[in-house]
């Protein structure tokens, strides 16, 4: 009995496992009362997480109205979750193989959507903003994963973000057998993710969600800020379509109780946070 070719193939698609320092904070924030001194210890013994997590909360979007200069500072300044939620993206930043402007540009993107989430998470009120983020920097994670995979990936990543019709998980599925919010979901769940932050990546692209009331609330208000942050950055490129809104937009605005007028000054908003972040 052969065994079976989908599990064959996942096994050959490599899932960078947990960092050890991802673990080490995991284990500490699961504490009932977690304790600061600890986590900034944790993160201060690798000196180059430590330099980028201070870079990153002095930046102009996450920036306190004081710069920290210590990882400590930077906790009080912009609390535990947040600054795990960043140090899980930097880490994730590092565990996925490889270089090039592909892969720079794939990072630039997901920087921009995980700010775009947490910025209407926030405005919203729908959704923690560390959960936002991190649920933001993942959910096309098993993109770069694909591509070091099949040598013809970026063929299917452009035609799938080029049809208007077919579900673009439908197109990867067709032609590889799985799909990056499959792959992407996997690896939330081997780093301990939480479990709306895995559920929302692999269904991101399923819009059907959004009048599924059996799926969680919180895994479908993720899934329409996803939308949302989408048109943001397609209409920040200069783009007026987003293939993407056209296929789910207006179920995610149903979902956020968004009329026409408040979807359109958010998404000049988001404008202008793209702006002033650089």
């Amino acid at each position: 009995m052969e065994g079976d070719p989908v599990d064959a193939l996942m096994r050959s698609i490599r899932i960078p496992p947990r960092p050890s320092l991802l673990v080490d904070l995991q284990r500490e924030l699961a504490e009932t009362d977690p304790s600061p001194r600890r986590i900034a210890k944790i993160i201060g013994n690798d000196v180059g997480m430590s330099g980028a997590l201070l870079k990153l909360a002095n930046s102009p979007f996450y920036g306190a109205a004081r710069k920290a200069k210590s990882v400590e500072q930077a906790l009080n300044f912009l609390g535990v979750n947040q600054c795990s939620a960043l140090i899980t993206g930097l880490l994730a930043r590092q565990a996925i193989d490889g270089e090039g402007p592909a892969l720079n540009n794939f990072w630039d993107l997901s920087a921009k959507r995980a700010r775009a989430l947490v910025f209407t998470s926030r405005k919203l009120r729908i959704a923690p903003p560390d959960i936002a983020h991190t649920f933001g920097l993942f959910c096309d994670i098993g993109v770069p994963l694909l591509m070091n995979r099949f040598p013809d990936y970026s063929d299917t990543f452009d035609a799938a973000s080029t049809d208007a019709s077919q579900c673009f998980t439908a197109i990867e599925d067709a032609r590889h057998n799985t799909n990056h919010a499959a792959i992407g979901c996997l690896l939330a769940r081997n780093w301990g993710l939480s479990s709306d932050v895995s559920w929302a990546i692999l269904l991101h692209h399923d819009y059907r969600v959004l009048e599924d009331p059996a799926t969680d609330e919180a895994v479908r208000s993720l899934v329409a800020l996803s939308l949302l942050a989408e048109k943001g950055i397609q209409r920040y490129h200069g783009n007026s379509n987003s293939i993407e809104w056209d296929k789910g937009g207006e179920l995610a605005c149903r979902h956020l109780d968004l009329g026409p007028e408040e979807t359109a000054d958010l998404l000049d908003e988001l404008h202008e946070m793209f702006d002033t972040d650089h």
